[in-house]
């Protein structure tokens, strides 16, 4: 029986990017294809198929441990990225700023959606959803150069809509304009979810 249910949320992608250097600069560079290997996508400083760990994981594994890399890629939604644009008084919310590997748009709510829902091009490339990605600080001063006065209003602004970090499931192609659909467990909210974030 399978385990995931395919759905009728389909999104399209609208950018696609890497950061060729992330101790250069956050910002992500476009382009109009990749192609999604295991390690993510070629030339990407978030990519491998393992990676240090970080203050995201610090409960678990002591920083710089080698872990799997669930971050290889960061996927934002263009709708949630407008409402940041609004908060932080700019025009349009440039997904460089915060090295987007990806934006696409469709999906309500895509910064909630569930971790280990699949998000599937028509090359067959199939991405997994890993969580929530937590807003940071390190994409202030990017934004902060191209717009002075709204780097410091990110990291609030961003809050539950800085979009997901993704790994790559199976390989393929995926480019600008694709649709992809958007699959989840299909299994039912784990009842003492409450009780265990108190």
């Amino acid at each position: 029986m399978p385990a995931l249910k395919p759905t009728q949320f389909r999104a399209t992608v609208t950018y696609l990017g890497y950061v060729p250097d992330r101790g250069a600069s956050l910002r992500s560079q476009p382009l109009e294809q990749a192609m999604l290997t295991w390690a993510g996508i070629a030339g990407e400083a978030h990519g491998g198929t393992t990676r240090p760990s970080c203050s995201r994981v610090k409960s678990q594994h002591p920083r710089d441990t080698e872990i799997r890399n669930v971050r290889q890629l960061s996927i934002l939604s263009a709708e949630e990225l407008a409402q940041v644009a609004a908060h932080i008084g700019v025009d349009q919310f440039q997904p460089e700023w915060v090295g987007a590997s990806m934006i696409i748009e469709g999906i309500p709510d895509f910064t909630y959606v569930p971790p280990s829902s699949r998000l599937q091009a028509p090359s067959g490339a199939t991405l997994v959803i890993d969580m929530e990605n937590r807003p940071c600080v390190l994409p202030a001063p990017v934004i902060e150069a191209d717009a002075p006065g709204a780097g410091k209003l990110f990291k609030p602004a961003a809050e539950g809509k800085r979009g997901v970090t993704a790994w790559v499931e199976r390989e393929g192609l995926i480019q600008v304009g694709d649709t992809l659909v958007l699959h989840i467990p299909d299994q039912p909210v784990w009842p003492h979810l409450g009780a265990a974030r108190a």
